[in-house]
């Protein structure tokens, strides 16, 4: 549980802002490129069959949901010198790094195309399974600082805001080495490659960032840990915490089923040479707006916001379907209203999240923290942290 110092009620500095949001930065970023990318690059790069590209991705997505959990709780109980946090963001860091890069490799197993294939599959799978569990390790400890660094309300948001505006940073970064490296660049292959490990270095950096400038705030629990059994139940009787894990799952599994297939979309439909550049309207207008949300959600309150950005997003999705090809200027006029619809999704179900699991807490006499934050990490990677 919290330490309940008054210490974690006091405004935070700029500087451990800026590092705690640094440590979204990777996840922006090699989210961003697999979601926009991934599932184009296996089917038009690697020449792997749509089906069984779909199908890595499915299996990948499976692991993340178990490994979620289990990262989650060992994280919790885990005790050393870096901290119960930094100790495995530390140390996933470099199989996050690894195995990111490694999904840009087209392997070549044989000459017949259909040993070739399911070879490409059983290699894309596993690589796939193994960034998914760095990733975790990674992510899911850096989540749960979150509630770690302070109790205020407000702060909570201002932290979260910090903490997307990298994260949406790094995307962008990303989108526009893509939108250079495309043009300078002929051979697709190569383009991913060189893409690939440059956003490996970027991702992995901002990672040691966070660690060395913020500070764990616990205290060790007096309790034992309740049965998983019993966590699990607790968790599904807050009705608070279940409505944030479906605003929140709901929002990013259009979102991803969107982003896949707006490459195919723009380039096979619009008759673009490119599809980086839409994406790259997303996250500029969502990033110009994330604060702008952060400071009227203290007017009006969180969701009140957020039913104002989700009704903007799906006007600008509807949209999409009545776009014939030539028509780029409306395509970019949706794809910024769908950017503004797309910051408030970022912003507040995480800045929710701390206040439902406090809420738990101050019910139930627990620290639900153990399991709410593994629970709710199986809803968060549907795309974008």
């Amino acid at each position: 549980m919290i330490d309940p110092d008054s210490s974690l009620s006091k405004k935070l500095s700029l500087s451990t802002k800026l590092a705690y949001g640094a440590g979204d930065m990777g996840a922006g970023i090699t989210s961003t490129l697999m979601v926009f990318s991934l599932l184009i690059f296996l089917t038009n790069v690697a020449g792997l069959n749509p089906g069984l590209a779909g199908t890595v991705l499915l299996i990948g997505k499976i692991s993340d949901a178990i490994n979620d959990p289990i990262i989650g709780i060992l994280s919790d109980r885990t005790k050393s010198r870096w901290g119960r946090r930094h100790s495995w963001m530390l140390f996933g860091s470099i199989p996050f790094g690894l195995f990111f890069c490694l999904q840009w490799v087209v392997p070549h197993f044989s000459n017949n195309t259909n040993i070739n294939q399911w070879g490409l599959f059983a290699y894309y799978v596993a690589i796939g399974i193994l960034f998914n569990l760095g990733f975790t390790a990674v992510n899911l400890p850096y989540t749960a600082l979150t509630p770690e660094l302070t109790q205020d309300y407000n702060e909570r948001t201002s932290l979260n805001s910090f903490r997307f505006a990298f994260s949406i940073g790094g995307s962008i970064l990303t989108l526009i080495l893509g939108v250079v490296i495309s043009q300078q660049i002929a051979n697709p292959s190569q383009q991913y490659w060189i893409i690939g490990l440059i956003c490996t270095v970027l991702s992995m950096l901002p990672i040691y960032w966070c660690v060395w400038g913020t500070e764990e705030r616990y205290a060790s629990q007096t309790t034992e840990s309740l049965p998983l059994g019993e966590q699990i139940k607790i968790a599904f009787t807050n009705r608070p915490f279940l409505y944030v894990i479906g605003i929140y799952l709901c929002s990013w599994l259009a979102f991803q089923l969107t982003a896949s297939i707006i490459p195919y979309f723009v380039t096979s439909w619009m008759k673009r040479d490119s599809y980086f550049e839409v994406a790259l309207i997303v996250q500029i207008v969502a990033i110009i707006m994330l604060f702008c949300w952060s400071s009227l959600s203290k007017r009006i309150g969180k969701r009140m916001v957020y039913f104002m950005g989700m009704s903007l997003w799906i006007i600008a999705q509807a949209g999409l379907f009545f776009l014939r090809p030539g028509q780029v200027v409306l395509l970019y006029i949706l794809s910024a209203m769908a950017g503004v619809g797309v910051s408030t999704a970022y912003l507040i179900p995480w800045s929710m999240l701390p206040d439902v699991i406090e809420l738990d807490e101050l019910t139930t006499g627990n620290g639900e923290r153990e399991f709410s934050m593994p629970l709710w990490s199986c809803c968060k990677k549907s795309g974008w942290p």
